[in-house]
């Protein structure tokens, strides 16, 4: 019997709806008779954005918010600009499917019109990258782009399909059976680590008299936070969370020291500068939440649990590798220290402990001042705690890079365990179309998002986009009228102090972002003093619509750098433990 064929259209479509996908982000055009068969047989939202590394942004934020790849899609033309925005899912392991057309195997090498060699652009940002050159082999192609995306260590995968609008797939047919409904999420599959590593581990925890957990984004991506607590309770152990998992342990948990590295809170770098014992889990340890290798110092012992066996002893040389899913490993080092009832792992840190909570204590009081703070401009340190408070019990806090990173890194507390919290991974103006793909990911959750007005300048226009798709997201602005994370670096320029034309460099126009977000159809609210901030973000919430609040704050205002060096000599060592 012979089996009944589809288009290419029509399969691209209805498997992706069947592998979970809920919304594409695009810019045209790009596989037109895919985008309406989504419209005829799928709830599948098409998303039009104003640019191409916006559609990757908006991708990127979709699958932050839930562990589901985002789709992003642009033609030959636009395909590299596609591979520049994948830079930021590809940095911060995040699953992205990007579709680009590809040159007519007639045309390739033909000085045909828009039409250059993009694919190899996109290899160092992808896991995986292929071209469907016939839509026979789209099913097994794009099975395998959604498995490569979401297994180990998730990431950005690319498939090059042929024609320049992805026509040469779209037009012909398969007679593959379209896949069974299932939502394709992040972990795909869970490895257990060796009984061997998870023994050794357990007992250099136990040994340990200082020891001290860094948590990454795997802990995040395998929904580990409950065995995080468990782990760190347990060992009565101090945690610190990278950007990535600043929402897998609440701010307030007494063991919580907060982010470290250099988009960091001191606190967290403090303790970690005295630990003797660094667990790693679910992060690449790599220079932003190390500050460069520098906390812990790089001689530091090292425990590292990574879905990834290439990541485990690559930056710290002492280090006892435990390859494991995040959730699965943290709950089999608490069970092999559980099986220890006479080693009183818990009662022995009780001192250290209480170290660390002294060490975030005076952080918080260090900046208790700024942080209640009524001058106008507003301080930054007064709105992240005017976030910190107003923030909704199940909002999703976005953040951009730069100032945004490290204010939100450093001084807004998750509190309550609803809240969740995503970052850019690097570039700069991420955080508008990353909060829009996340909002459209998440319909019925708060997304409110941190960005500054040099972030905001980037893609100012998804601001239309915004409202046009009817997509609710609340953008805060730190609106200082500058790039002022740069005055240090044009200080140093300009030979100490800023002098002649330096304002060339790094100030904007006095811009009102309310007056621009109303022409675009968005609610627009200006915040000059402090304690406006909090009706005006309960205005935005409750409108129901898309909002910016324009919140003029300080042009000089500079985030704190991350600290180096301990507050004062570590404390005495305990005596040695014995290890079973």
């Amino acid at each position: 019997m012979t089996k009944p064929k589809v288009s290419g259209a029509e399969y691209l479509a209805r498997a992706l709806d069947a592998y979970g996908v809920t919304a594409a982000f695009f810019v045209p055009t790009i596989l037109s008779r895919t985008l309406y068969e989504m419209e005829a047989r799928t709830g599948i939202r098409r998303i039009l954005t104003h640019g191409e590394k916006a559609s990757v942004y908006m991708a990127d934020g979709y699958a932050r918010a839930t562990g589901r790849p985002g789709v992003c899609m642009a033609q030959t033309v636009g395909a590299a600009n596609l591979a520049a925005g994948l830079r930021d899912p590809f940095l911060g392991c995040s699953p992205v499917l990007a579709l680009t057309g590809g040159p007519y195997h007639w045309s390739r090498g033909r000085d045909y019109y828009q039409e250059i060699e993009d694919f190899p652009l996109f290899k160092p940002v992808t896991k995986f990258s292929a071209q469907v050159t016939d839509a026979r082999r789209l099913p097994d192609l794009l099975a395998y782009a959604f498995a490569a995306a979401t297994s180990g260590k998730p990431g950005p995968v690319h498939l090059e399909v042929d024609g320049h609008s992805g026509e040469g797939v779209e037009d012909t047919e398969t007679d593959a059976a379209i896949p069974a409904p299932g939502p394709v999420t992040v972990p795909r599959l869970r490895t257990r680590p060796t009984a061997e590593s998870v023994a050794a581990a357990a007992a250099m925890l136990r040994a340990a008299r200082r020891p001290v957990i860094v948590a990454g984004g795997g802990v995040r991506a395998s929904g580990a936070g409950a065995e995080l607590r468990a782990l760190a309770e347990r060992l009565n152990a101090p945690v610190a969370t990278s950007l990535n998992a600043k929402d897998v342990l609440p701010a307030d948990h007494p063991l919580n020291v907060g982010v470290p590295g250099l988009y960091s809170r001191a606190s967290a770098n403090h303790v970690l500068l005295e630990a003797d014992l660094v667990l790693f889990a679910g992060s690449k340890a790599g220079s932003q939440v190390t500050l460069n290798w520098q906390v812990p110092p790089l001689a530091t012992p090292v425990i590292h649990l990574d879905i990834d066996p290439a990541e485990i002893g690559r930056h710290y040389p002492d280090t006892l590798g435990v390859a494991a899913d995040a959730k699965l490993g943290l709950a089999e080092l608490a069970d092999a220290l559980a099986a220890h009832p006479g080693d009183s792992t818990s009662d022995n840190n009780a001192a250290w402990a209480q170290r660390a909570q002294d060490l975030t204590r005076s952080w918080r009081e260090q900046w208790r001042e700024l942080m209640a703070s009524d001058q106008a401009p507003i301080r930054p340190e007064r709105l992240s705690a005017e976030l910190t408070e107003h923030l909704p019990d199940d909002a999703l806090l976005v953040s951009d890079t730069g100032h945004s990173g490290m204010w939100t890194g450093g001084m807004v507390d998750l509190r309550r365990p609803g809240q969740g919290y995503i970052r850019a991974a690097g570039s700069l103006g991420w955080g508008l179309p990353a909060a829009l793909g996340a909002q459209v990911a998440q319909p019925g959750r708060p997304v409110v998002l941190f960005t500054g007005d040099g972030g905001l300048w980037y893609h100012v226009g998804e601001l239309e986009t915004a409202a046009r798709c009817q997509i609710p997201a609340v953008i805060v602005v730190n609106n200082n009228r500058s790039l002022n994370q740069e005055i240090n670096v044009y200080t140093a320029a300009y030979g100490g102090s800023l002098h002649g034309r330096h304002s060339e460099l790094w100030h904007f126009r006095e811009t009102d972002f309310a007056r621009v977000a109303e022409s675009m159809g968005v609610l627009g609210l200006t915040v000059r003093k402090a304690r406006d901030f909090e009706g005006a973000l309960q205005q935005a919430l409750a409108s129901g619509r898309p909002a910016v609040i324009d919140v003029v704050t300080d042009l000089e205002a500079l985030a704190p750098r991350g600290v180096t060096h301990p507050v004062q000599p570590a404390p005495p060592a305990d005596p040695a433990r014995p290890v079973d």
